[in-house]
């Protein structure tokens, strides 16, 4: 979040935006839930308003009533210090409480939020902007959602029509170096971020090169008119059995209609745009197509440092307030290390060197996700833009792909 906007406007915009997002939905589609790894909107809105609820003003109002007491068993996600939870792949079950009935408890808790701002101290401003940051956060999940969702029905909804045309002409892929040396990794402002990125350490660089833009939907039917699903010397052996016991042979969202690649978008079905950014590639298959190309996808270290040295500030980032809701080809010259997609990195989520993780629940937001994930760097379309950071530490495990993801290579000099 921004230091220069007042706690009360950033809590009222960060809100409206989560609202604002659920206003194409209809009533119908608040409640779906197709997968246990998906949550439904209406899941999303309540949550986000639990976690203000249970983490600010049940501790710090006086004489607070909670809105409803069955509210922090519905909509409490992986608290375990918090008390009972539904189990997250019981969310679309939950025909009650009616939408109005989670509208209202959003607005009562803003009111009473407003009430505690009145008179804010250091503890409260400090949990107060991690809850909007937790907010912007499902802002991208409940797109994400939303999507896979709509995307699992065989009509193919439209969340939003809009439409795009890209050029099918690409523009080379060139490399950008990384220097051999010694550098500070993490975060080293006194503006927020998250306790992973915290520990700022110095990390040895071999000398590396970095692509300056992801790879498009063209060069990954390459990969997949090649075989590249089908040949094992490409894959890790715990991806070629995700691949195999899940039948994958193209990226998530990708359809076969007329004799023609389509994929399925936020504006819906639309025909393959060659010169866009794939989308939707699971760390196994990131790995896979980077070998198949002759190059590696980056350490999170190597992505950091290159986005802090050749990332130009001037550059058109394709974030959520841009209302795109699509990746996007890159503009001519631009690196577009922010925005756009999330680009996976070789690096496991681990802590850094003298990470200390919070006491309390809020331990639980980061440090106990840290084993079987890999790194994502840069954030994407769906990504707030005072949200995003060179430092920020995304995570998946290696087989999700409903999140918006891409893939940028790099190598080492020759």
């Amino acid at each position: 979040m921004t230091k220069h906007i007042p706690l009360t406007l950033q809590f009222n915009q960060v809100r409206n935006v989560t609202e604002s997002i659920c206003r194409p939905l209809d009533i119908e589609d608040y409640s779906i839930q197709v997968d246990w790894f998906v949550s439904p909107a209406k899941w999303h809105l309540a949550h986000t308003t639990w976690f203000f609820e249970s983490f600010i003003l049940e501790k710090y109002y006086k004489d607070y009533r909670p809105f409803d007491e069955q509210f922090s068993y519905l909509f409490n996600s992986y608290y375990f210090s918090q008390g009972e939870r539904l189990t997250q792949s019981e969310r679309g079950a939950l025909s009650r409480p009616l939408m109005n009935k989670i509208y209202e408890y959003r607005e009562y808790v803003n009111r009473h939020v407003a009430e505690l701002l009145d008179g804010p101290t250091e503890t409260i401003n400090r949990l107060l902007v991690l809850g909007l940051n937790h907010e912007q956060q499902h802002q991208e999940l409940l797109l994400q959602d939303i999507k896979y969702n709509f995307g699992s029905s065989p009509l193919h909804p439209t969340y939003i029509e809009k439409d795009f045309s890209f050029s099918d002409e690409i523009e080379a892929q060139n490399f950008l170096s990384i220097d051999e040396g010694v550098y500070e990794i993490g975060h080293d402002s006194n503006l927020f971020c998250f306790d992973n990125e915290k520990g700022l350490h110095k990390q040895y660089l071999h000398s590396a090169e970095i692509a300056d833009r992801l790879i498009t939907n063209r060069e990954f039917r390459g990969f997949i008119n090649d075989g590249g699903y089908d040949e094992p010397l490409l894959w890790l052996a715990d991806g070629w059995d995700w691949k195999e016991k899940n039948k994958i042979s193209h990226p998530l969202y990708w359809k076969k209609k007329d004799g023609f690649w389509h994929y399925f978008t936020l504006h819906g079905l639309r025909r393959l745009d060659p010169a866009a950014p794939v989308t939707h590639i699971s760390y196994y298959e990131a790995n896979a197509f980077a070998r198949w190309a002759g190059y590696r996808l980056p350490t999170e270290f190597e992505w950091e440092v290159a986005s802090k040295t050749h990332y130009n500030a001037s550059e058109k980032s394709n974030l959520l307030e841009d209302g795109n809701l699509l990746a996007l080809p890159r503009n001519i010259g631009d690196t577009s290390f922010i925005g756009n997609l999330w680009e996976y990195t070789e690096s496991s989520y681990l802590p850094y060197p003298m990470y200390k993780q919070e006491k309390g629940a809020l331990g639980e937001y980061n440090g106990k996700f840290m084993v079987n994930q890999m790194v994502l760097k840069g954030g994407s379309f769906a990504t707030p833009m005072t949200h995003i950071r060179h430092t920020y530490r995304n995570f998946y495990r290696p087989d999700a792909r409903w999140m918006f993801s891409g893939i940028r290579l790099a190598k080492q000099y020759d």
